[in-house]
């Protein structure tokens, strides 16, 4: 006997008709450089076809869908993924929900509707990650909410806009200049950026906090440790590679390397600062290249310089391990330093000429230029090895015929005689001696 299933009223029978539910068309990014979003984040100069905005500061979507949009009825969410294996614990699944009913770790809201297009506000945390290539996320010193917020307009389009620039070198009664061409906005540039992070393996959690970025490029532009980017090399044959003096900007070192995947050669101190510099700058680190005129190297972190002398007065050089460089580059950048007491935030040396290793890796930084000046050495990262670079004594000793070693002359204004970096929109030096030190160590 077949069945027969009774019915109170007509209802309908299937699915109900597709223009129903709300479909999504169409996503514009507004990614071209003449639109809104990159105009107001200041990234119209990268040269990228993806969208580049910055943190704690709102970009706006274009959403089209197959009818309008009805908030009544219509709910809907933005979904940024970051890596292969996303988490919202992590930040790295963010949903973002245009409705204040809703809330999410970002914020959006809806600025504009017309027909059956939606545009949608979004604002990333102050603090978020973002490793994806479809959306670049930078660094904000524009906003007071970000690590790296510096309210100084003209240090701030110095330190992260400009591409040109002037490093020093030479001797301090004697200061020579070299251009350099920092290429942070040029093609390929940004990517090459990620992919050092990505061959350092920082977990993706890590790439929102500045002071870790700057610890772990400072080990990645080298290669003593981990394949980095730039060989180093003193020794004057250079066959095998650039000349030092050879290279006039960073933009052909990064995408050598990203493309090889192998570090190039050659380098010495500024070539290391002016790439660590372009490295910085472009994801939106402030940052600038520093020259220190008779810079110390203590090798056993005794905070002084020792220098032993033979029978004659002159220099022993298989018993002396420090040295005095007539310069020394390095970078300063500029964040704040939670993990310090209050008031040694700001700028902080990194230096990626492998030296000494910090923590088993040829690396330094960051430190605190104010706990330098201060003789807060204890604080991390390395403040003890900066100091002695730019303010430690000079000790000269006599060796007697037991081996004893005895002082016999004391210089305590030779070493870090002065400290220059470029001045902000000039092409000229700017003299910062001191920020590192009083004028009683000078």
């Amino acid at each position: 006997m077949p069945e027969f299933e009774l019915f109170g009223s007509p209802g309908p029978r299937g699915l109900p008709p597709l223009t129903e539910y709300l479909d999504i068309f169409d996503v514009d990014m507004m990614r071209r450089p003449d639109e809104s979003n990159k105009m107001q984040h200041h990234t119209a100069f990268y040269s990228s076809d993806q969208l580049v905005v910055r943190r704690g500061q709102e970009f706006q979507v274009n959403i089209t869908f197959n009818r309008p949009y009805d908030p009544a009825r219509d709910k809907i969410a933005v979904e940024f993924v970051i890596g292969s294996s996303p988490q919202y614990s992590k930040g790295t699944y963010i949903p973002v929900f245009p409705t204040k009913q809703r809330k999410g770790s970002w914020e959006g809201r809806i600025t504009n509707k017309s027909d059956k297009t939606v545009t949608m506000g979004i604002t990333p945390t102050a603090n978020c990650i973002d490793h994806s290539r479809d959306l670049y996320i930078l660094f904000n010193p524009w906003v007071a909410d970000d690590a790296v917020f510096l309210d100084d307009e003209p240090e701030r389009e110095e330190c992260v806009m400009s591409e040109m620039g002037l490093i020093f070198h030479g001797s301090s009664d004697d200061v020579s200049e070299r251009n350099w061409n920092y290429g942070q906005f040029n093609y390929g540039i940004l990517d090459a950026c990620l992919y050092i992070m990505d061959r350092a393996e920082m977990p993706i959690t890590d790439r929102g906090d500045p002071i870790k970025i700057s610890r772990k490029a400072s080990a990645m532009l080298n290669s003593r440790d981990d394949e980095g980017v730039l060989v180093g090399s003193w020794s004057g044959d250079y066959t095998y590679g650039v000349a030092p003096t050879s290279w006039t900007g960073s933009t052909d070192i990064l995408l050598g390397y990203a493309s090889s995947k192998m570090p190039v050669c050659y380098a010495q101190c500024w070539v290391y600062a002016a790439v660590f510099n372009t490295f910085l700058r472009c994801l939106g680190i402030p940052s600038r290249v520093v020259t220190n005129f008779y810079s110390a190297h203590d090798n056993d972190g005794n905070l002084k310089t020792d220098i032993i002398l033979d029978d004659n007065g002159r220099i022993d050089r298989n018993l002396t391990r420090d040295s005095i460089w007539n310069y020394h580059c390095w970078n300063e950048c500029f964040m704040s330093r939670p993990d310090l007491p209050p008031g040694f935030g700001g700028w902080q040396v990194v230096d990626a000429t492998p030296q000494e290793t910090s923590d088993g890796m040829y690396r330094c930084g960051p430190a605190s230029v104010k706990a330098i000046k201060h003789g807060q050495i204890c604080f991390p990262f390395d403040a003890a090895f900066v100091f002695a670079e730019v303010n430690s004594d000079v000790v000269f000793y006599s060796r007697s015929r037991d081996g004893t070693m005895e002082p016999v002359k004391v210089n305590r204004t030779h070493v870090g005689r002065m400290v220059l970096t470029k001045t902000p929109g000039e092409m000229t030096r700017r003299d910062i001696t001191d920020q590192y030190k009083f004028s009683e160590g000078r």
